[in-house]
């Protein structure tokens, strides 16, 4: 569906998008990089306004949120589009596609939340980068959290000052990838750039937001020591020694098939780098059941949520607090 667009100005029969930091400057007739916001008469469209590829019910930590109500289910939506150009994306079929050549349902944000009450805790935009459809997400978020929803992005973090402040004041949470501590990487895997990235997490944060980082390791790219090092220092020093953090194994896919999958000791050695630089709760995705899925507290080391793939369990937590020694844990529970 097609509806006037927000964070634009006029730039003679132009248009400047100010929704994410390639701040397209659009010609009439075209589109911005993301591919579903174009300039038509010299105003700026969003075509994907309530267009929706994908609505299912998902477990809250496939997004992954282990922080952030754990053992619920959040109504999960996307639509088509991407301000990034991952070579690795492994929802490129809905994120390189235009809105014109897929399959797309209409569902209107009450619709979604009318939908989402009826079978979740929450509502997440998901599956390809919501920033690119924020006026709807945004309508959808007002009205969720109005009816007792929690609210959730799963983003590649590029986004402006504005729009981020605007959908931050309805927004629960956020699990943001950080692809890689080097510029060099995101110019040429993702076309894009860190710093940006880099200041939506922690703007994010300041918001109230509660925040879960990802980081995709990716064998002979964004694996080596020194970076993992370089990434667990800017979270220690700039989000926290409490900053949730995902290291989730890479898996050959779309333009990077020549690439191996990540080895099982690369994750572990970023896990004990990260713990090494002072960070409590690190986890590690895409890999064989086991203890690197559990929360542990970090005062006295009791287990308090059980994991065994997407399912959860309260097992030793009172509360936000450990049952054991009584510490505060930095989680949201339902």
């Amino acid at each position: 569906m097609e509806k006037e667009a927000s964070y634009w100005e006029k730039e003679g029969e132009q248009v400047r998008c100010r929704l994410c930091p390639h701040n397209c400057l659009i010609p009439s007739g075209k589109r911005g990089i993301c591919g579903v916001r174009e300039n038509k008469g010299g105003k700026l469209y969003t075509l994907i306004y309530s267009s929706c590829s994908s609505a299912y019910p998902d477990p809250i930590e496939k997004k992954p949120l282990y922080h952030f109500h754990p053992g619920s289910l959040v109504f999960s939506l996307g639509t088509v589009g991407c301000n990034f150009k991952c070579l690795h994306c492994q929802n490129y079929t809905i994120s390189q596609a235009k809105p014109e050549e897929y399959p797309l349902a209409e569902i209107t944000p009450q619709n979604a939340v009318e939908r989402a009450k009826a079978c979740c805790n929450g509502i997440a935009f998901t599956y390809n980068e919501p920033t690119i459809w924020m006026e709807y997400a945004l309508d959808t978020a007002k009205i969720a959290k109005k009816e007792g929803l929690y609210t959730v992005f799963v983003t590649n973090g590029y986004i402006n000052e504005k729009p981020l402040k605007d959908i931050s004041a309805y927004l629960d949470a956020a699990n943001i990838d950080v692809k890689s501590m080097s510029d060099d990487f995101y110019r040429k895997i993702c076309k894009a750039s860190v710093e940006p990235v880099l200041e939506a997490c922690k703007n994010y944060k300041r918001e109230g937001v509660h925040v879960e980082l990802t980081y995709l390791v990716i064998p002979s790219h964004n694996d080596g020591e020194e970076e993992i090092k370089k990434f667990c220092r800017w979270v220690m020093d700039e989000m926290g020694e409490m900053q949730i953090i995902h290291f989730t194994a890479f898996y050959p896919h779309y333009k990077m098939m020549d690439v191996p999958p990540t080895p099982f000791k690369k994750l572990l050695k970023a896990y004990m780098i990260a713990k090494h630089e002072g960070l409590h709760y690190v986890y590690l995705g895409n890999v064989p059941h086991g203890d690197y899925e559990n929360t542990y507290c970090h005062n006295c080391g009791n287990l308090l949520v059980k994991r065994h793939g997407f399912s959860a369990e309260m097992v030793g937590m009172d509360g936000e607090k450990c049952i054991k020694c009584g510490e505060k844990i930095p989680i949201v529970i339902g």
